[in-house]
């Protein structure tokens, strides 16, 4: 018998997360790493999933990068306003 994977709709791979970000995996994975963002899940087979609130935390990544903080800095305004 096939067990396939359900996949929650408010979770997203990593392609799909880059698809509406506009991110390159190796970013995604970065923050990933540096804790900005979050995975929620994993697969069975060891594949990171996120929630949708993900990319509303790229999107203040984002914000922050142009005007010229560093990932350190923003980890520091994330981790307050949490």
């Amino acid at each position: 018998m096939d067990k396939k994977i359900k996949i929650n709709k408010n979770l997203f791979k990593i392609g799909e997360v880059m698809e509406y970000s506009s991110l390159s995996r190796q970013v995604i994975h970065n923050y990933t790493q540096l804790e900005l963002i979050n995975e929620a899940k994993r697969t069975p087979s060891g594949h990171r999933l996120y929630g949708e609130e993900v990319f509303e935390r790229i999107k203040k990544i984002k914000e922050l990068r142009s005007k010229g903080k560093t990932l350190l800095e923003i980890k520091k305004i994330l981790n307050r306003q949490k």
